[in-house]
């Protein structure tokens, strides 16, 4: 019997399967508006078709200046809510659940425009210097997550996904090497997480459907955050009704990292064990063995996918093939589903 296969439930939202496909920047919102375009119908609805379980729309800016470059999509306006509910009514006639990463970039958003970080710190050489923010920003940040999660609801999602991860603006608030704030948003590990836990306690206002983060459990740096602050953390989140932690690592400050399958499944694995909360792992999972040993083994709950699925709509047909399960067709492909 495939556990992979088996369904699983957050809050009353049921996934049929534990295959994840994950929030992966497609940068086609072409005209710069943060909009839905035809690109995003075809690329999400076909592994939808392709019988994901979840899919979890791209990081989407809860503001303008949030956004990593000008062809993200976005929540920051109600305009934004129409094509958003066309994605997810058509995701859901196949059967799949569906769920939107909030996101905002901070020092990472490669704009025109101001950027801003909790502390004036380019991410390299290269980069733009950002604002560091004022307490009145962000006050209007968290409302701007508040703000998007309500338009998500409005949107039909299934679930909603903050992203904490990666280096964007909420990691470098959770990063010593990125916040050297001496306000209460800083400092201690309890004040990094300030920031977070403001937008989680504003987010569930507006939302009681199933909530998950993404964190970034390795910053592959000596001065760095550790499994332990992360443990610390998701305890924290856990605390708060966070449903599931989406285990990723780096990208807060320039790292050389060398990947291999499977490589971040562990930080899945301690997570989930130390703080007893639902994991889904990322980060190299690529063939069905590799998939079931995950989650048949309680090394995490559920198994994002990434590059797998933008090489093939279908890898899930793939995976069942291999793992000797069958799987149920959608009624159009019936005929070619042998």
């Amino acid at each position: 019997m495939s556990k992979l296969f088996s369904p699983i439930d957050f809050k009353g939202i049921t996934l049929k399967n534990r295959i994840v496909m994950s929030p992966m920047c497609m940068y086609s919102s072409m005209k710069k508006d943060g909009m839905i375009t035809p690109f995003h119908l075809t690329h999400y609805v076909s592994r939808a078709i392709g019988q994901v379980g979840l899919i979890m729309v791209e990081a989407t800016a809860v503001q303008p200046e949030g956004r990593i470059s000008e062809q993200d999509l976005g929540i920051w306006s109600d305009d934004h809510i129409l094509g958003l509910k066309e994605l997810t009514n058509e995701l859901h006639s196949y059967g799949a659940k569906t769920a939107i990463q909030l996101g905002h970039a901070g020092r990472k958003a490669e704009l025109n425009s101001n950027i801003y970080a909790p502390s004036p710190l380019p991410f390299n050489e290269t980069s733009k210097k950002p604002l560091e923010m004022t307490e009145e920003n962000i006050k209007a940040t968290i409302e701007a997550f508040k703000n998007a999660a309500k338009r998500a609801k409005e949107a039909g999602f299934d679930i909603i996904e903050i992203h904490a991860a990666h280096g964007y603006l909420i990691n470098q608030f959770l990063s010593p090497l990125t916040n050297k704030r001496t306000d209460t948003y800083g400092g201690s590990r309890g004040g990094r997480y300030r920031f977070l836990k403001e937008i989680i306690r504003a987010v569930k206002t507006v939302w009681n459907g199933p909530l998950f983060v993404r964190i970034s459990a390795d910053e592959y740096h000596d001065q760095g955050n550790t499994i332990e602050d992360f443990i610390f953390f998701a305890n924290q989140m856990k605390a708060q009704g966070v449903d599931l932690i989406d285990c990723s690592s780096g990208g807060v400050v320039p790292a050389q990292i060398n990947p291999y399958p499977g490589y971040q499944v562990k930080y899945s694995e301690q997570i989930k064990n130390g703080v007893e909360i639902f994991t889904g792992a990322v980060g190299l999972i690529t063939t069905g063995v590799q998939a079931e040993e995950i989650v048949q083994n309680d090394r995490a709950d559920v198994v994002f996918i990434g590059r797998a699925l933008l090489r093939n709509p279908y890898w899930v047909k793939v995976v069942a093939d291999e793992l000797g399960y069958k799987l149920e067709a959608p009624k159009q492909y019936q005929r070619g589903w042998v």
